[in-house]
């Protein structure tokens, strides 16, 4: 059975290491798996329009694209285009190693005529696509990603890796959640880490003013608040975070987002308003990107490698992989 990888965006570091990852965890009872690179001829018409070719044998072998999903209108086209391709020469499947999920924010019709991206995105996803993998996808009016997506997918959480990086770096940690919706999320951090948590108060006081503070019993002596949040895009409500903690007396906080999504002013918002560091997993490039997550997408892919050739019935909470055809 061979693996046919096309790195469609991800960095190339990233993208070379999770080849090597996959091979090294190779177990014996996949010994004859390959894992190839995937050669691919792309370029652009002058009107704009995508030349893709495949430069390597397909026929029969299961693919996986790596993609880098920031700015996902720039490049969907050429990944609907690629899976259509595959399959068209004679590959057996394509998924998708997908570690940030773009449109899951847009997942309910506030005005009359919007748009509910997150359906949309996830049908033309699961039109061209046959399984996927990500990371920690931004589940807020969703339970599961099988409410909107009908190709499995499984989400490989980043929690356990960020727990890991928070003992090895940081002393006396005290995990901190941005408002009340994190408080699951952090709970599980700080229990993988063996220390307590907090959760802010929020606060309105307008449509654009927001109010974040700690609660009266938080205990911060001799602690480093470490600010955990899914997705930091401009940075706003962690720096306020980050400005709540400071005039409580906090030791500066360490502020850590799964998919670094910032804008260019963020970071430096971020340790202007008194963190001390500013870190993010590597579901996109970013130069605070130093968590690393390749391993786990490997152990993932793995899991993915060995399911092929068996039939796949999700539950509502998991997928279950059952022996068939």
């Amino acid at each position: 059975m061979t693996f046919v990888v096309f790195n469609m965006g991800m960095e190339t570091s990233i993208a070379d290491r999770f080849i090597e990852c996959v091979e090294a965890k190779q177990g014996p009872e996949i010994s004859g798996q390959v894992i190839q690179k995937g050669a691919l001829e792309t370029r652009s018409f002058p009107d704009g329009e995508s030349y893709l070719n495949v430069l390597t044998n397909v026929k029969d072998e299961h693919c996986v694209l790596l993609l880098n999903a920031i700015q996902p209108d720039e490049q969907f086209l050429t990944w609907i285009f690629m899976a259509e391709n595959l399959k068209e020469l004679g590959a057996k499947s394509v998924g998708l190693l997908i570690p940030y999920l773009p449109y899951m924010r847009q997942d309910i019709r506030f005005k009359p005529g919007e748009s509910v991206t997150s359906r949309h995105f996830a049908r033309l996803i699961s039109q061209s696509f046959d399984w996927l993998i990500t990371t920690d996808p931004h589940l807020h009016r969703y339970d599961c990603l099988s409410e909107i997506y009908t190709i499995p997918t499984q989400i490989v959480p980043a929690a356990p890796v960020i727990a890991e990086w928070i003992r090895n770096s940081i002393q006396n940690p005290l995990i901190v959640g941005p408002d009340s919706e994190s408080e699951q999320w952090v709970a599980e951090v700080a229990s993988l880490v063996g220390c307590e948590f907090e959760v802010l108060l929020k606060e309105r006081s307008g449509d654009r003013d927001v109010d974040v503070s700690l609660p009266k019993r938080a205990d911060l002596s001799n602690k480093t608040p470490v600010l955990v949040d899914d997705i930091i895009s401009t940075g706003q409500t962690m720096a306020k975070a980050v400005e709540s903690l400071m005039q409580s007396g906090a030791n500066a906080p360490v502020c850590i987002g799964v998919h670094p999504l910032f804008s260019d002013a963020c970071v430096d918002l971020l340790l202007g308003s008194g963190a001390q560091q500013v870190v993010s997993c590597n579901t996109i490039k970013h130069p605070t990107a130093c968590i690393n997550m390749v391993d786990v997408w490997a152990d993932a892919f793995l899991m993915w490698s060995k399911a092929l050739g068996l039939t796949a019935n999700r539950t509502e909470s998991s997928l279950e992989l059952v022996v068939g055809h």
